[in-house]
């Protein structure tokens, strides 16, 4: 299950970590958990509300865990969870505020977002084209637990994304460095999908194209760019700013 085809077959995942592993137990499906006896010391109470819950507790060792965990500092601690991702139209059976990541290949940048969007109030995030799996274990745990609380698709038909928000009632708006129009210009006061590419190269000029406006977040000081989940942040939130 640290192997993406691993986790399609098995139709699990891996949550690590005891802010990842809390989310879990309290917003998703936990199947077993597995805690080395340090970690279960240092997180008793997750353990007890995992046995409480029903969930299989196992003890392992220090190199079982890290055997399972997909980061380079491993917790201890590690969730057998339920994929979570569901279909684009449930996802947006209740729109409102919407972020696509496009081709966003980096799991740390996508779970950030994806946090981001959480703190931010969006009804969905959706991965679209060839983006990073949501349960990846780098990008769940960036998330810092924020996969469990809103809804997750994905698609690689980025044609198909774009088009079944635009049947939600969305307007699609990209965020790209390079765009000639500013943030500030655009109109928000409408449902709105968010699109995000990936920040080493960005959205490509046909999903730019196939978006309703491309804008850029203004650099007001004397700083090249920003991060993407620094221009994410900004975007999401300005969308309930006007």
């Amino acid at each position: 299950m640290t192997r993406r085809a691993g986790r399609e077959r098995a139709g699990r995942f891996l949550a690590e970590g005891a802010q990842a592993v809390r989310e879990a137990l309290r917003y998703g499906e936990v199947y077993e958990l597995f805690v080395t006896e340090q970690a279960a010391a240092r997180n008793a109470e997750l353990v007890t509300e995992a046995r409480d819950s029903g969930v299989q507790v196992s003890t392992v060792t220090d190199r079982a865990a890290d055997g399972l965990s997909e980061t380079v500092t491993p917790q201890g601690i590690v969730a057998v969870c339920e994929l979570l991702d569901v279909s684009l139209d449930e996802a947006l059976a209740e729109p409102g505020l919407v972020a696509v990541l496009v081709g966003v290949s980096d799991p740390g940048n996508a779970g950030t977002v994806t946090r981001v969007a959480d703190a931010a109030g969006a009804s969905a995030v959706i991965f679209a084209g060839d983006t990073v799996d949501p349960h990846n274990g780098k990008c769940v745990r960036a998330s810092t637990g924020s996969v469990f609380h809103l809804p997750l698709a994905r698609s690689r038909n980025t044609a198909a994304v774009f088009e079944a928000c635009r049947k939600a009632g969305l307007r699609l708006v990209a965020a790209d460095g390079h765009a000639t129009t500013d943030l500030t210009k655009v109109d928000l006061s409408r449902p709105t999908a968010w699109v995000f590419g990936s920040e080493a190269h960005g959205l490509d000029p046909d999903v730019l194209e196939a978006v309703d406006d491309v804008v850029r977040v203004p650099i007001l000081g004397k700083a090249e760019s920003l991060n993407l989940a620094t221009a994410a942040a900004v975007c999401l939130y300005a969308t309930h700013l006007r």
